[in-house]
């Protein structure tokens, strides 16, 4: 890569995506910090991005010692936004046995639990280190503060009612899926977690926002679309990393009315075209839109959320905990 080209963001992604099943992982890791060191990371707020890949090809790698040097480098980058970086560093101190700064990195960020819908990735950070019952201890702790919230005080609004519905699902879920692993019998929360699920069908009735399956253009896709239809421009986002952006916020938010079964089914301009000859409907109309995605399946249709550490749904080859992921905490 020469020295003067920059480092997108696509670039970045693409590297995630190779990480270290590349042949040479070591020149990924290089180029990746040799862009922040010189200054030519195009989007100055990917630099922390930038470093936390790298660190995480390293980790794949076994190199603990210096992952843990980049993730630290990535929390001095974005200060303002270092929760999921230090969470990261937290997490490979505990790997590399420094078991009393890792826990103690992770519990100055504990309180995101009861705050934060998206904060499970601390208690991932504990599970791949061997502290699940840590995890599950964080877990219930914060279950217990949410809901004695919601039972003593009026929420401020709709959307904060919303919110506390969100966490209560995710962290409800998250904890089911720990002790189901350790092979614990059922409790409280665990009944509780098997309800919302159970429920997630009537949740989804209450949506206004479409069907479980939401569809999705794939970056070469969406950009045919707008030019076949230009009409469809007021009614997308800008720019395809907008609207994966917007698809995850519309998981998210699905998910947390208790939604089960979500996914995204990925669209084809051809497709969409055919779909609307043959019944007669108007390709740029929302309706016909959705139709289209109710008639896809099998291999078009990806489910949601995927694995944090599993490719991510929109194609792009990263981690999902690298790619989408923190696009919904934006």
């Amino acid at each position: 890569m020469p020295t003067s080209e920059l480092l997108t963001t696509d670039r970045i992604e693409e590297i995630g995506a190779l990480g270290s099943e590349s042949p040479d992982p070591a020149a990924l890791v290089a180029e990746l910090v040799g862009a922040v060191d010189e200054g030519r990371v195009a989007d100055p707020d990917d630099t922390g991005y930038a470093l936390l890949v790298a660190a995480d090809i390293l980790e794949q790698a076994g190199d603990l010692a210096d992952a843990l040097a980049l993730a630290t480098r990535a929390i001095a980058e974005q200060p303002e936004e270092d929760a999921y970086a230090r969470s990261v560093r937290g997490g490979l101190l505990l790997r590399l046995g420094r078991e009393d700064e890792g826990l103690a990195e992770l519990t100055e960020l504990r309180p995101l639990l009861e705050t934060n819908p998206d904060a499970t990735y601390l208690i991932d950070e504990l599970a791949e280190s061997g502290h699940t019952e840590t995890a599950l201890e964080w877990l219930t702790g914060a279950l217990d503060a949410i809901l004695e919230r919601t039972r003593t005080q009026q929420h401020e609004s709709e959307d904060a009612q919303d919110e506390a519905a969100a966490m209560i699902y995710g962290l409800s879920q998250r904890r089911h899926d720990l002790r189901e692993e350790l092979g614990l019998p059922h409790d409280e929360y665990d009944n509780l977690a098997d309800r919302l699920r159970a429920a997630s069908s009537h949740a989804l009735d209450a949506l206004d926002d479409g069907p479980a399956t939401l569809l999705f253009w794939p970056q070469a896709e969406f950009d045919a679309l707008l030019v076949r239809w230009p009409t469809l421009i007021e009614s997308y986002p800008a720019t395809w990393d907008e609207h994966r952006t917007q698809l995850e916020r519309a998981l998210v938010d699905a998910s947390g009315l208790g939604g089960a079964d979500l996914g995204v089914v990925a669209g084809t301009v051809a497709g969409l075209a055919a779909f609307a000859e043959r019944t007669g409907s108007d390709p740029t109309d929302e309706e016909t839109q959705d139709e289209y995605a109710d008639s896809l399946t099998g291999p078009d249709l990806r489910s949601w959320p995927p694995g944090r550490n599993d490719a991510c749904w929109c194609g792009s080859g990263s981690k999902y905990k690298k790619c989408c992921l923190p696009r919904s905490r934006g």
